[in-house]
């Protein structure tokens, strides 16, 4: 792995607006953009309230719109955008527009990812806020993977009706990716035993409070349709213990998954044909993992997180790392 840029401070998520990279910075609400290898900043989003793992987290772009997940003022986790573009070499956000508030949040377990699905729809992850009997409540925000419109509109084909939910029953969801048969898969941290990788259906239930890895009396098949489920929960195609994981984000490139882990300080390779397996690569060589992502190249680029109080920084932490898909050969 190569450096692309050093001296971030708590970094979250990276996103490209017209091939010029964006980075969130959780801690002091900067989106920072990166052109020929220097750093500038472009907005510290307003409202937004850091403590513990709160903060701006997550970013997703798509047509013409920046998504931003954070942490608010009012102690409830949030979701806008901002019309954005670039001139001259300089991405311009402009405006904003609040799409869904009143997430439950929490010192940890605020989730805080955002996606475009491959149906067009914006996917979030949102944690239980420490809460945990919320995760199994379908009225409740907090524990779900989320899906909506991009203007926050609930989707007519959404599994439950006038509802945002699209599966319930997790603990802290922070990493989402589609395989090419549009396969969705989500990584979740664990609480003593398990972390876990789940094939996400629509109106799944992954168990928790109740369960943390594999049940005896779960589903086993995580990716057989909701109307065919023999049994309430779903198990995970594939888990770790929390020692060697702690998953914060991933992607799929080709036929693989790359999941990016915290206190686990590796990045985990999963064949999306085979995803009860997978390899681990870097085991301790660039300190905690919080995100990969592929870029506009087909690179992976690789977020550290060593300067958000739990890591050990090394010099020039934290850092995006680049590496190309032929090193995992």
């Amino acid at each position: 792995m190569t450096d692309v840029v050093t001296g971030l401070a708590a970094p979250w998520s990276v996103v490209w607006v017209d091939g010029i990279p964006l980075i969130s910075q959780r801690d002091d609400a900067h989106i920072r953009q990166l052109a020929d290898g220097e750093l500038r900043d472009v907005l510290t989003v307003p409202g937004v309230k850091h403590g513990g793992e709160g903060g701006l987290l997550g970013m997703a772009v798509r047509d013409g719109w920046l998504v931003v997940y954070y942490t608010a003022d009012d102690d409830t986790n949030h979701v806008a955008r901002y019309p954005c573009s670039a001139r001259g070499g300089r991405v311009r956000l402009t405006g904003r527009q609040q799409l869904l508030d009143g997430i439950p949040a929490g010192v940890v377990h605020n989730g805080g990812r955002v996606e475009f699905g491959p149906d067009g729809k914006l996917y979030v992850s949102t944690g239980d806020s420490t809460k945990r009997e919320l995760a199994q409540d379908r009225g409740s925000l907090a524990g779900k993977i989320l899906r909506m419109e991009p203007d926050g509109r609930v989707p007519e084909d959404n599994p439950f009706p006038n509802s945002r939910v699209w599966s319930m029953g997790h603990r802290n969801v922070q990493g989402m990716a589609w395989a090419a048969d549009h396969t969705m898969f989500a990584v979740e941290f664990g609480e003593n035993t398990w972390d876990e990788l789940n094939g996400i259906v629509p109106g799944g239930n992954y168990g928790w409070p109740l369960y943390e890895g594999r049940s005896k009396t779960g589903f086993d098949t995580s990716l057989v349709p909701h109307d065919t489920q023999p049994a309430k929960y779903r198990n995970p195609v594939q888990q770790w213990p929390t020692s060697e994981a702690s998953p914060s984000g991933m992607a799929i490139l080709g036929g693989t998954i790359y999941i990016a882990a915290l206190g686990g300080q590796r990045l985990i390779t999963v064949p999306v044909a085979h995803p009860t397996t997978s390899k681990e690569f870097f085991v301790r060589t660039y300190g905690r993992l919080r995100d990969v992502v592929v870029a506009p190249d087909k690179s992976l680029w690789v977020l550290t997180n060593n300067t958000d109080t739990r890591g050990d920084p090394r010099p020039g932490d934290d850092r995006i790392l680049r590496v190309a898909p032929d090193a995992f050969r």
